[in-house]
């Protein structure tokens, strides 16, 4: 992919950071929701938090995992970083990818069928606790870029190079 202008990826940057948070956000909001119902006693705040949930999960969730994803692999394949040149973007890909999945497949239905019952299980718990573990983990990565480039990522070093290395020597332009 080319890489991206200045000002286009300074913009998507700044979307996909502003998506990014919204979705940790909205996990947090879905786990005090998720334990505001499991824990009360009161079966018509079960039902409020319950259908509070349902409204975030049929129009927040799936939208915000989806622009978090698309924002980050657009940026990834981009810029320098690259989508599998340093260890901490791909494990952020993959992390995405799995959590955008589980929202979409398990959270959900999940959401969908407490709220018909008007009650709540534990899943509902763990599920956003788990997801909010994995984005702050993913905001983490992020900020301290740990583990350095990936095979690949290494490999493409040494071939910019040994390229730049021999284009240096030739009194000719090189492509």
């Amino acid at each position: 992919m080319k890489p991206l202008k200045r000002h286009t990826r300074r913009g998507l940057l700044v979307a996909h950071v502003s998506v990014s948070v919204s979705w940790l956000g909205l996990t947090v909001g879905l786990l005090a929701l998720g334990i505001t119902a499991f824990s009360t006693g009161d079966p018509d705040t079960a039902r409020a938090a319950t259908r509070a949930m349902k409204i975030f999960g049929d129009w927040l969730v799936i939208p915000v995992a989806l622009a978090t994803l698309l924002s980050g692999l657009v940026l990834s394949l981009g810029t320098p970083w690259g989508l599998a040149r340093h260890r901490w973007v791909w494990t952020k890909f993959w992390l995405t990818l799995m959590t955008t999945g589980l929202s979409v497949f398990s959270l959900r239905p999940g959401i969908d069928e407490a709220a018909e019952r008007a009650a709540v299980d534990i899943s509902l718990v763990v599920a956003p606790s788990v997801a909010a573990v994995a984005y702050l983990f993913m905001t983490a990565i992020s900020v301290l870029k740990p583990w350095g480039p990936t095979r690949r990522g290494r490999l493409l070093r040494v071939s910019a190079r040994s390229v730049k290395a021999v284009d240096e020597r030739s009194p000719r332009p090189t492509a």
